[in-house]
């Protein structure tokens, strides 16, 4: 079963919490990372700050979220580790892919995400129409740009993962 994409790398996780602010004391202040930008959504109830670790291609967002309001869903706090973002190549072609595989994805479908890269989800759980999730943990799939893709393919030295 060949299939028509690559997974290539991390590209974020997302820490929820109660308070940013605590997230940002561990992450901003003692391990170094910078913050580069902050994003709101009062559909997704959040409040993030966005910050990088390492640089160019291989850098790796580490999302510092906390929810606008406890009590409504999605309840981006209560999941301490709230997802894993993966680079993937071709995300149209792998969510056709995995979606024939039996992957369950959850609703929303391909969208523009926080850092502007076109994004989905895998849903943490599988279900009798699709019975492949993520075992309890939400994978974020990114749309990796030309220079990713390119950084990636060098680093493997353009070998087929």
């Amino acid at each position: 079963m060949k299939r028509p994409f690559k997974i290539l790398g991390i590209q974020q996780i997302a820490i929820g919490g109660p308070s940013r602010e605590r997230l940002s004391r561990l992450w901003v202040d003692m391990f170094g990372l910078s913050v580069t930008s902050n994003f709101v959504s009062e559909r997704e109830n959040v409040d993030e700050d966005i910050c990088a670790m390492g640089s160019g291609p291989f850098k790796v967002e580490v999302d510092l979220m906390q929810p606008l309001d406890p009590e409504k869903k999605p309840a981006v706090h209560t999941t301490p580790l709230n997802h894993v973002g993966l680079w993937v190549d071709d995300l149209p072609r792998a969510v056709e892919w995995l979606s024939a595989q039996g992957v369950r994805f959850a609703p929303g479908g391909i969208r523009k995400g926080a850092a502007g890269y076109d994004i989905t989800f895998l849903h943490p759980k599988g279900n009798e129409e699709f019975p492949i999730g993520g075992e309890g943990v939400l994978i974020e799939l990114v749309q990796a740009p030309p220079e990713v893709v390119e950084a990636f393919a060098r680093m493997a030295g353009g070998e087929n993962n």
